[in-house]
């Protein structure tokens, strides 16, 4: 036989452990994780892109010069994703003989109360939800609370346009039969129907005037951690790269073993027989 054909022979042989079982599955197993991983990748990278998308978006519109609220918001208007967030200022005056609290509503501690919706009659007629911040649930949540009084007579408020809650966007299931005047969303439309009148699209959360003894004011929306996405991101590159060279590894280590096994067994082999 031809040298060379009997060096590739000797090769060839040398590596038939990767026909056997275990090595047949390892190998489908590593195939399969390079794809899933990468595709993995290239998901928190849409992750990234679009916390950072809605980070911007907020800051953007945080910083925005504070604009009248009927400029943004009219009765049946959806809040879009670039008004959400924009300061906006209404004058008119706060009806609290019709305000009501939202259930199950944490503060910044976690602790869990309710929001306090009061709608606030503008200068035209029509209403705007003002959401005027959180206060403790003290005593038996089936009673009505005691809320501080906003101020009275006509006032300027200024706060954070909202978009209306919904359960498929929040998560909040919204339960019938609650105690009276309590809810479970926010939605201009059916505060509309309850309150007979024009009712603006959306809601605010009040930032500015600060009663003393006033209900607790809703925090700044804190940004998404984007840039955990991105280091998640390339984590998972870095696995995908890594499973062909951890293969790679492992096939030569099973050859170093072979070869060691019978680098011993030749001795053995070649021993003379005793006399």
């Amino acid at each position: 036989m031809h040298p060379a054909a009997r060096r590739y022979r000797r090769g060839v042989h040398r590596y038939r452990f990767l026909l056997s079982r275990q090595w047949v599955i390892l190998t489908l197993v590593a195939i399969a994780l390079i794809p899933t991983m990468i595709r993995l990748g290239f998901w928190q990278k849409h992750r990234y892109e679009e916390r950072t998308a809605r980070n911007d978006l907020v800051s953007s519109a945080l910083h925005a010069r504070p604009v009248p609220v009927e400029q943004l918001a009219s009765p049946g208007h959806a809040v879009t994703r670039t008004e959400k967030y924009r300061t906006v200022t209404a004058t008119g005056t706060f009806d609290t003989a019709r305000e009501e609290v939202v259930r199950r509503r944490t503060n910044s501690d976690g602790e869990v109360g309710f929001h306090v919706l009061t709608p606030f009659v503008l200068t035209d007629g029509r209403v705007l939800l003002v959401n005027r911040g959180w206060i403790p649930a003290n005593g038996a949540q089936t009673a009505f609370p005691k809320i501080p009084a906003p101020p009275s007579g006509r006032t300027t408020v200024t706060g954070r346009l909202m978009a209306d809650e919904t359960t498929a966007a929040s998560g909040i299931k919204n339960v019938q039969g609650l105690p009276a005047r309590q809810i479970m969303l926010i939605n201009s439309a059916q505060e509309a129907h309850r309150l007979g009148a024009q009712v603006l699209g959306g809601y605010v959360e009040q930032t500015a005037p600060t009663p003393k003894d006033g209900p607790e004011q809703i925090s700044d929306p804190g940004s998404e951690d984007a840039p955990l996405n991105y280091a998640y991101m390339i984590q998972w590159w870095l696995f995908a790269a890594g499973v062909p060279v951890g293969w790679w590894f492992l096939v030569r280590r099973e050859l170093r073993d072979q070869e060691e096994a019978a680098a011993e067994a030749k001795p053995e082999e070649s021993a003379p027989a005793p006399v």
